[in-house]
């Protein structure tokens, strides 16, 4: 007889905006989109039409805006440590429930030269990401950044890789690098939320901290490839956030090829005459790796 393998439910795109209105007259203002799956004793909903474990998808999403009202949202992984716990102990069959929180990026405006205390924009596509599995023993907790979109127009390069009869790419010593960026890293399991609200000041420490190696290893290296620019971040990352067990990067890469003007009065547009590419929506490679702290590291 057939049996369910896995299940879980829950509520998925729930916008959230906060504002923090400060005693100066300064706002600070938060918007997130919010998933919540819960997992438990909820079979008898599929097999059986019994509804009788079900906690509604609408009462989920109140529950989303109540905690956003009654807890920080800022870190996002305080905020989803404490949006999960609410469900594991206010409902005993809910074992376990899985909490995606994006913070989507607004900054504040700049104007004459001051900060303004309540404008903001949109610079780019770029979110803080978060995914939170807690249960009734432990919550495990994944942090990150993705759509950070960066280039440098020089100071990358590849080559000595395989040649063989289905080979057309050339060898390279200096090229264009772009690539959209999706880091995350994993925290030591937290016991209890009790040890995530200790680790609330650690959690943007190494948000900032990333962020900052991504762009200055990206920028300042002449890379020999992807694969070990990556691997090199991984590396900072984890050296600068000993409570953190892996690293991981997933970075496409996005190509700008020559073109040959040479047809048309013999204009030079390739080699070291090259200023005119064509970007590239796809094929493009995709990179990924993850990094773990080595066994020795971990006694």
């Amino acid at each position: 007889m057939p049996s369910i393998a896995a299940a879980r439910y829950g509520k998925d795109n729930v916008r959230v905006y906060k504002v923090e209105r400060q005693a100066d007259g300064t706002q600070i203002v938060t918007e997130m989109t919010v998933c919540v799956l819960l997992e438990g004793e909820i079979d008898v909903s599929y097999t059986k039409a019994d509804n009788s474990p079900v906690v509604a998808t609408d009462s989920i999403k109140n529950t989303i805006y109540i905690k956003a009202k009654e807890h920080p949202v800022t870190p996002p992984e305080l905020y989803a440590a404490y949006l999960g716990t609410h469900f594991v102990e206010k409902y005993a069959h809910i074992h376990t429930a899985n909490v995606s929180v994006i913070t989507h990026r607004w900054t504040r405006m700049t104007i004459d030269g001051k900060p303004h205390p309540h404008s903001f924009y949109r610079d780019g596509s770029e979110v803080r990401t978060v995914e939170a599995k807690i249960s009734k023993n432990n919550i495990a907790i994944r942090s990150g950044i993705n759509g950070l979109l960066v280039l440098k127009s020089t100071g990358s390069q590849f080559h000595g890789f395989v040649r063989d009869e289905f080979t057309t790419l050339p060898e390279v010593w200096d090229r264009i690098l772009s690539t959209d960026v999706d880091c995350g890293w994993a925290w030591k399991t937290f016991t209890s939320m009790s040890a995530v609200e200790e680790a609330t000041p650690k959690f943007n420490r190494a948000w900032e901290g990333a962020r900052s190696i991504t762009m200055k290893t990206f920028a300042e290296e002449n890379s020999p490839s992807v694969q070990n620019t990556m691997y090199k971040m991984c590396e900072s990352i984890l050296e600068l956030v000993p409570e953190l067990d892996t690293v991981n990067y997933k970075l496409p890469n996005k190509h700008y090829f020559e073109i040959d003007l040479s047809w048309h009065k013999g204009i030079k547009n390739t080699g070291k005459d090259a200023e005119v590419y064509a970007p590239q929506s796809g094929p493009n490679g995709l990179i990924e790796v993850t990094v773990a702290r080595s066994q020795a590291s971990k006694l």
